[in-house]
């Protein structure tokens, strides 16, 4: 941030009195902009003993396969936002829906909230942010091909906890991705 969009002025980063964080304030007007994760919600949309993927038509990661899920606005709960997405990206209609996982990506700024629900029927086709939708079995699913960890994260837990007959409201950190370096190069 260079500019207070208040007044237009430059910022700098200070500690504001009575705060702990460096903060872009505004040096003419005072103005202390915060600065705060973005939240994604989505959905586990499940047809019987099939889960619902999308492939992406929009960076990042066009082409991979994800579960409908985007950001969440201003004005709706993370419910809301999550049957939202579902309906915008695979023109989907849910019930039933249930907190399901929430992870924590520190590094990126974001939170990823998921819920599971049942899909109302099969009538659902790609919305304008996928290229296409399709019902996937848990062995069908193309686990090199999807978009985001959350995403994987969130179909290992499903998968698991169906086989056991539980569904707890998981919450996990994610750290960041380690790079690897090209075969043939030491670190």
């Amino acid at each position: 941030m260079k500019f207070c969009n208040q007044c237009g002025h430059a910022v700098s980063q200070v500690i504001p009195e009575g705060d702990t964080r460096l903060r872009y304030v505004c040096g003419a007007c005072s103005q202390v902009h915060y600065q705060n994760p973005n939240i994604v919600a989505g959905t586990v949309p499940v047809w019987g003993e099939q889960v619902l993927l999308c492939r992406r038509a929009i960076e990042p990661r066009s082409g991979f396969w994800t579960l409908p899920a985007g950001f969440m606005e201003n004005g709706e709960t993370m419910e809301q936002a999550a049957a939202r997405e579902t309906e915008e990206e695979a023109c989907a209609r849910l019930g039933n829906l249930k907190l399901y996982t929430l992870f924590d990506l520190p590094h990126i700024n974001q939170v990823h909230v998921f819920f599971m629900g049942q899909l109302a029927d099969i009538d659902f086709a790609a919305g304008a942010e996928s290229l296409e939708t399709r019902l996937f079995h848990e062995s069908e699913i193309p686990w090199s091909e999807l978009a985001f960890r959350t995403v994987a994260r969130t179909l290992e837990c499903f998968f698991s906890d169906r086989r056991e007959g539980i569904f707890p409201v998981r919450n996990e950190a994610l750290p960041p991705l380690r790079m690897q370096p090209p075969k043939g190069l030491s670190t």
